[in-house]
C-alpha cells in the first residue's frame, strides 16, 4: 500500500449515524451512498465530493469505529471514496459490512496520527512517515482479507464460481 495522508481523524465510538445519517436510508445503491459521506461535517463532505481528497487517503479512529445502526451504506459510502480506515478497532457489524464491501481497513490497536501526517501500511504494520513511528496490525482471518481483496463478497464469489472446475 502506498504511502497517504491523514485526511480525517476521529476519536472513539464513531457511529454509523456519523458516517452515513439514517436520513439517507433510502439511498441504498454503492454508486449513490458516498455523496452521504459525513455529510453532516460539511466540509468533509465538501472535500470528498469536490474529490479534493485523493484515493488511498486514510482516515484514522480509535475503538469501536462504525458502532450503532447496522446500516451497509456506512462503509459503502467510504468505499466510494477507496479511503483506507484505520482504526483501534471496529464495531462487529460495521466490521462485517466492510468485508462485505470490500473497504480497505486496517486494525491496529496503537495507532496514532493526526491529520496531516503521512502513513503506509507495510510488513504487518502501519507506519507514520511523519513520526517515524510503527505500530503493529491486527490481521484479519485470510478468509476475510480474501474477501475485501478481491473487492467484496460479491466479486469474490463470483471469481470462486468462475474458477471451480466444470462437472
Amino acid at each position: 500500500m502506498a504511502k497517504a495522508r491523514v485526511v480525517r481523524k476521529f476519536g472513539d465510538d464513531v457511529s454509523t449515524d456519523i458516517i452515513y445519517p439514517g436520513r439517507f436510508m433510502a439511498t441504498v445503491l454503492p454508486t449513490e451512498t458516498p455523496q452521504y459521506a459525513f455529510v453532516d461535517d460539511a466540509e468533509f463532505n465538501r472535500q470528498l465530493k469536490a474529490k479534493e481528497i485523493p484515493p488511498g487517503s486514510f482516515i484514522v479512529a480509535g475503538g469501536n469505529f462504525g458502532c450503532g445502526s447496522s446500516r451497509e451504506q456506512a462503509a459503502s459510502c467510504i468505499k466510494g471514496y477507496e479511503i483506507t480506515v484505520v482504526a483501534r478497532n471496529f464495531a462487529r457489524i460495521f466490521l462485517q459490512n466492510s468485508i462485505n464491501v470490500g473497504l480497505a481497513m486496517v486494525i491496529c490497536p496503537t495507532i496514532d496520527a493526526a491529520e496531516g501526517e503521512e502513513l503506509e501500511v507495510e510488513n504487518g504494520n502501519v507506519v507514520n512517515r511523519t513520526s517515524g513511528k510503527s505500530f503493529a496490525i491486527e490481521p484479519l482471518p485470510a478468509a476475510r482479507q480474501a474477501i475485501i481483496d478481491a473487492g467484496g463478497l460479491i466479486p469474490y464469489a463470483r471469481r470462486l464460481l468462475l474458477e471451480r472446475p466444470a462437472r
